[in-house]
């Protein structure tokens, strides 16, 4: 992690930004823990949000696109799947990482599974394929016990996500002639979170600071954070690595260099009397460094040896290779390309964890670039002009003085609890994480516990029961238009087959309630 010249450990994630101004009398009304369902006429105050005056007309509930998000799965798949997204997702690991490195006591540890002469001979035969100097010593004893005693579980979650971000890495540090342990750099300075930020602002899987980031080609915008690409964001740090090594000559000392900056090291060597080995000048560095180096090499070990200790990978729902990417041809949103692809929204922003609004902007000599899982690449392409053309609707409708989603005159009030995220409160009401982003005035992905949220769910609890829809008319196959679905079908795919048609239409001719179609199954698409 850097500091605007140097490098720092990051500190606590940041864990939110404050939302626009709050209702002082919704405070009144809310207890804690709970959601109170309030009958409100949005306030009017920005013309692009909220209607121009007082005087703008109801508008009819309509709709929401949005229904093309609900799913019908197998319980325990759509479970198992939403737990790994959630583990894509979280930053919790950040906080332990961060804990582990600037709390070390290096006091005596028991772990008989562990002894001490086998753990020597270990260290002996890693230093001996590395270019790192790791000679046994009681401090790294003390350090390596207290992971594999405390931080079991910590450390199988970290196994399971390198094995989507170390083939990356691999590749990146080859390239530079960079010793391919510098991957597990990445665990001690982010515990592998794209999107993780300290207290200081280092940024990102390397943890970049701003001005730090600049010198090395990482730009942040409005939109895009580029400390946050794991492709971008990996070839500055190991450009920085490189440039380290070049004026220290030795590995461990550019890894201090990197976490404190060359200035605090070469500090150490002088005070030392002009030591040059790490663990000489190890009592002059600042202390977050004196446990930084310990904690690289520790998780070295165990990695290295994590089937003699009983680790077992879980492996992840998909591998960095089996992605791929597009060169996005005018802005589009993730919410957009989530409901067009029937693609999980957190698990788009996993792949593509550089853009901070969840909006990919177009600029002009830019290549902004759109990651998906390779299964849904080709449906993308095959489908550009109509997703693009969608997308400009949405956005469209979004410069209406009254946006579609702020029809409904009923909103409640969510309260932020430990574990939540946006795209987890998106789906538990049926509406979209821009949409939360809009009505909150939210410029980031980020929560506070606590925190409460106005939201206009997409099927809201009325105090007056609503009016009867009109029952849905049985219609006859006979002289219908058909069609037979085929593997990789949607809904919304099927009705770009068939102009005029919606995919409303599509279900209440057919009977449909979800959005989940099987292979051979015959839709009617006339009326």
């Amino acid at each position: 992690m850097n500091k605007p010249i140097t490098l720092v450990v990051g500190a606590l994630l940041c864990c939110g930004v404050s939302l626009a101004q709050e209702n002082k009398e919704q405070e009144t009304h809310i207890k804690e823990d709970s959601i109170k369902v309030e009958t409100v006429v949005p306030k009017q105050v920005d013309s692009l949000i909220d209607g121009k005056s007082a005087e703008v007309k109801a508008i009819t509930p309509v709709s929401d696109s949005t229904a093309l998000m609900v799913y019908e799965d197998h319980k325990h798949a759509a479970d198992i799947d939403q737990r790994w997204l959630d583990e894509l997702y979280s930053n919790s690991l950040f906080d332990t990482i961060y804990k582990s490195v600037t709390e070390l006591t290096y006091e005596d540890v028991e772990y008989p599974e562990l002894p001490t002469d086998t753990l020597k001979a270990r260290l002996k035969e890693l230093n001996a394929r590395t270019p790192f100097n790791i000679e046994y010593n009681p401090s790294l004893e003390s350090v390596i016990k207290s992971y594999l005693k405390n931080r079991r579980e910590s450390l199988d979650r970290l196994m399971s996500l390198s094995e989507y971000y170390f083939p990356l890495f691999e590749t990146t540090l080859d390239s530079y002639n960079l010793p391919l342990e510098m991957k597990y750099l990445a665990i001690v300075e982010s515990a592998l979170k794209p999107k993780a930020k300290s207290r200081v602002g280092a940024t990102g899987l390397w943890q970049f600071m701003f001005a730090t980031g600049k010198m090395y080609g990482l730009n942040v915008s409005s939109y895009v954070d580029e400390r946050s690409d794991p492709i971008k964001s990996t070839e500055a740090a190991s450009k920085y690595l490189a440039k380290l090594y070049e004026i220290f000559g030795d590995w461990d000392l550019a890894l201090a260099a990197y976490n404190s900056g060359p200035g605090n090291v070469s500090k150490a060597i002088r005070r030392s009397g002009g030591y040059q080995n790490y663990w000489n000048i190890r009592p002059f560095l600042p202390r977050e460094t004196a446990g930084y180096v310990p904690a690289f090499f520790a998780t070295m070990y165990i990695f290295e040896y994590a089937e003699e200790h009983g680790f077992n990978r879980i492996k992840p729902e998909f591998h960095y290779i089996e992605t791929d990417t597009i060169h996005v041809k005018q802005m589009i949103t993730l919410d957009q390309v989530s409901e067009v692809l029937d693609l999980p929204v957190e698990e788009l922003q996993f792949l593509n964890p550089s853009y901070k609004l969840d909006i990919i902007p177009y600029i002009k000599d830019e290549n902004y670039t759109l990651r998906l899982p390779r299964h849904a690449v080709g449906r993308f392409v095959a489908n550009e002009k109509d997703i693009y053309a969608y997308a400009q609707a949405e956005f469209d409708k979004r410069e209406k003085p009254l946006p579609q989603f702020f029809e409904s005159d009923v909103k409640i009030t969510y309260r932020v609890r430990s574990g939540d995220y946006l795209g987890k409160i998106a789906r538990k009401y049926g509406v979209r994480v821009s949409q939360i982003k809009q009505w909150n005035g939210l410029r980031s992905n980020n929560l506070r516990i606590g925190q409460r949220l106005s939201i206009y769910p997409r099927k809201p609890v009325f105090t007056n029961p609503p009016a009867q829809k009109a029952a849905v008319k049985t219609v006859e196959v006979e002289g219908k238009q058909t069609y037979l679905v085929q593997q990789g079908d949607t809904l919304w795919g099927i009705s770009k087959k068939f102009p005029g048609i919606s995919v409303q239409n599509i279900k209440d001719w057919n009977g449909i309630s979800g959005t989940q179609l099987k292979v051979g199954m015959k839709l009617i698409v006339s009326n």
